[in-house]
C-alpha cells in the first residue's frame, strides 16, 4: 500500500473506525468514510476526509463507494451482545455485511480488505488463546457465531474472488475519541463509573486501547499476509471487579463501591430479571444468563507473539489503557450522562 492511494473505511463514525480514520490521516493517507446515516457529522468536525453513505446490508452503496479504493478497511458490522431477534438484527446482518463488501470490493477492484474479525472468534479452550487454535465451538452467541462465521466466509470469497485479506482479532477497545452510543467495551467502564455494577461476575475482559488497534489494522495492511489472522489484544485480561478497583485507586473521591461476590445462583437469577426487564423496554440488560453461562470465569488471555513479530503491534498495558479510558470518560461528562 502507497501512502497516496485512497483508503476507505467502513464503519468510520464507530469507535473502531472513527479512530481509525483519525490515525491513517495522521500518516497523510487519503481516507474516504462510510456511514450508515450521513447526517451524523459530529464524529468527523476538523477530519480532512471524504464522508459517503454506504450500508453493509446493501451491496450497491458499497459497489459505489469502493470505486478508485486500494485498501479497504472492513469496519463495520453489527457489534452488539443483545437484540430482541439476535439471529435477524445481529448474525444475519453481519453474514450478509460480508459477503455484500467483499464481493462489492472485487467488483470495484480493490487490492486488499482488512477485515475487522474479533477475538470472538477464537477457540478459548487452550491459553493463551492464539491464532492457530481455530475458531471458538461456542454457539450459544450470535454475535460470536457471527464473527467466527463471518471470517470464515470472508477468507472463502477473497480466495474465490482474487484479492487479497488479513483478519484482525481485536479484544476490549476503549479510550480515544468516542460518540454516543458507546461501544459495548466502553460501556462496562460507563457502568463502572455510574456505580451500576453491584455484584461480581467473574468476567473478564482483554482491555486494548483502540488507537493500537488502529495502528494494527495499519500494520496488517503494510504487512499482513493474505490469508492470516492476527490477534490485536494484550496477553493478560482484568476481570470487571479488577477494573473498578483500579477505577476506585484513580478516583478515590467517585468513592466507588467494589462489586460484592454473591452465588452463582443469585447471578443468574439478577440476569433474568435483567432479561425480563429488556424484553418489555426494548433496552440492553446490563447482565444476561448467557453472559453467566459463557464468561463467568473465562480468561482472556492472548499469544500475541504473530501480531508483534509479523506486524510490530505493540500494546500499551491493560492498566494504562483503562486508566486513559476512564479519564476521557470523566472529562467527556455528557457521555457518561447519556443513557
Amino acid at each position: 500500500m502507497t501512502k497516496n492511494t485512497l483508503s476507505l473505511v467502513s464503519g468510520a463514525n464507530g469507535h473502531l473506525g472513527n479512530n481509525l480514520v483519525r490515525f491513517l490521516l495522521q500518516q497523510k493517507i487519503p481516507v474516504r468514510a462510510t456511514v450508515r446515516n450521513i447526517r451524523n457529522k459530529k464524529p468527523f468536525e476538523g477530519l480532512d476526509c471524504e464522508v459517503v453513505h454506504a450500508d453493509i446490508t446493501d451491496k450497491a452503496s458499497f459497489v459505489k463507494a469502493l470505486q478508485g479504493v486500494e485498501t479497504f478497511y472492513a469496519v463495520g458490522a453489527s457489534f452488539k451482545l443483545w437484540a430482541q431477534d439476535p439471529q435477524k438484527e445481529i448474525y444475519d446482518v453481519n453474514i450478509n455485511g460480508t459477503r455484500n463488501t467483499i464481493e462489492a470490493a472485487a467488483e470495484a477492484g480493490v487490492k486488499k480488505i482488512i477485515y475487522v474479525s474479533s477475538i470472538a472468534a477464537l477457540n478459548y479452550t487452550k491459553l493463551p488463546t492464539k491464532e492457530s487454535n481455530g475458531y471458538n465451538p461456542d454457539r450459544r452467541d450470535m454475535y460470536y457465531n457471527s464473527k467466527n462465521d463471518g471470517e470464515k466466509l470472508a477468507f472463502e470469497l477473497a480466495a474465490k474472488l482474487g484479492i487479497e485479506l488479513v483478519s484482525v482479532m481485536p479484544a476490549a477497545m476503549i479510550g480515544s475519541e468516542a460518540f454516543s452510543p458507546l461501544n459495548v467495551s466502553y460501556g462496562v467502564l460507563k457502568l463502572i463509573l455510574n456505580k451500576k455494577i453491584p455484584v461480581d461476575t467473574k468476567i473478564t475482559l482483554n482491555w486494548v486501547d483502540v488507537k493500537d488497534v488502529a495502528e494494527g489494522c495499519y500494520l496488517a495492511a503494510q504487512k499482513g499476509k493474505s490469508g492470516e489472522r492476527y490477534i490485536l489484544a494484550n496477553e493478560k485480561c482484568m476481570s470487571i471487579t479488577d477494573t473498578t478497583i483500579l477505577a476506585n485507586r484513580l478516583y478515590p473521591e467517585l468513592k466507588l463501591k467494589i462489586p460484592s461476590s454473591v452465588p452463582k445462583g443469585v447471578l443468574l437469577g439478577i440476569a433474568a430479571i435483567m432479561e425480563f426487564t429488556a424484553r418489555l423496554s426494548g433496552k440492553a440488560p446490563v447482565l444476561t444468563r448467557k453472559d453467566i453461562a459463557m464468561f463467568s470465569g473465562l480468561q482472556q488471555d492472548f499469544d500475541i507473539s504473530k501480531a508483534r513479530n509479523e506486524l510490530g503491534f505493540n500494546p500499551k498495558k491493560p492498566e494504562q489503557a483503562v486508566a486513559e479510558a476512564l479519564s476521557y470518560l470523566i472529562k467527556n461528562p455528557e457521555i457518561l450522562r447519556e443513557a
